[in-house]
């Protein structure tokens, strides 16, 4: 098992000292949220929390994560970094395959995306694309990323994006992981047909369970069982290194974590304490699991 740093709502001037901080501690990667803009009303509940509530105001602090990914990949080594998960629906894959070429020549192929389709129809409709049928755009999306970012020179005739023939140099040293999030039936077998893995939100050990049997399922119907295939993690029930050899036992691969609300402290903690944390959970997790 792998361990990823979530840095989520941490302030902006934090972000390459916590990138040089997790990369001395052991850590993977890190995880890159993803937050287009905050609207005062929306339509939709937030799909993660009991209530639909957003865990977030129109005063936390984001940035854009291949931007992100970017600056903190000019002041590490080995440390890769993914989106967890960056919003599809709304962008055209086109630019976005252009920046994440970018990112992945300035970074060393360090980066790898993490994409889901969105869940406010504001960030759609303000962006100018449309929230109906926004799953099978999704699924075209990922297909004109793939197909881009393979390099050379290429073309594409689909129902939602249409282009002749081009090329976007240079391309990625090698093929970009594309993880796809979500917990419906629908977010699965897109993971299980078009995903390099699957990114989860905050499940419980027993729903990680399941879904993770499911996504097997799925790969079997679709016939890449034999292929690699990561599953990352947000587990909200099992700590320690007991509890993240039960999270590999059940399937995880790559465990996301934040250091610093596991000690108790907040998203808005000072850097110091966010350094003390990461190094705790270096000393008690990452290194006794790496000596088995």
């Amino acid at each position: 098992m792998e361990f990823t740093l979530s840095v989520a709502m941490c302030p902006l001037p934090e972000l390459t000292a916590l990138a040089r901080a997790a990369e001395e501690a052991g850590f993977a990667a890190i995880a890159l949220p993803d937050s287009l803009f905050y609207s005062e009303h929306v339509a939709a509940d937030y799909p993660y929390t009991p209530d639909g509530e957003r865990m977030w105001t129109e005063e936390t602090p984001w940035t854009d994560p291949l931007v992100a990914a970017a600056a903190m990949g000019a002041v590490t080594e080995r440390l890769r970094f993914y989106t967890s998960v960056l919003k599809l629906g709304p962008r055209n894959p086109l630019l976005l395959a252009r920046q994440v070429a970018s990112v992945a020549a300035l970074t060393g192929d360090r980066f790898g995306l993490g994409v889901g389709i969105g869940w406010t129809p504001e960030e759609f409709e303000w962006c100018g694309a449309p929230f109906e049928r926004r799953g099978a755009r999704v699924d075209e999306a990922i297909d004109v990323l793939r197909l881009v970012l393979g390099g050379g020179m290429v073309e594409h005739h689909g129902e939602f994006f249409d282009f002749g023939r081009l090329r976007m140099s240079p391309a990625p040293g090698r093929p970009v992981p594309i993880y796809v999030g979500g917990h419906t039936e629908r977010a699965l077998r897109r993971a299980a047909s078009r995903g390099d893995g699957w990114s989860s939100a905050m499940m419980r050990i027993s729903e990680l369970r399941t879904t993770i049997a499911r996504l097997a399922e799925l790969r079997a119907e679709f016939g890449r069982e034999a292929e690699p295939f990561e599953i990352q993690a947000v587990c909200v029930d099992r700590f320690g290194a007991d509890g993240y050899r039960e999270q590999a036992a059940a399937g995880v691969t790559d465990a996301i974590v934040v250091p610093w609300v596991l000690d108790g402290h907040g998203f808005d903690a000072d850097l110091a304490v966010k350094r003390d944390s990461l190094e705790r959970f270096a000393e008690q997790v990452i290194r006794p699991l790496a000596a088995g």
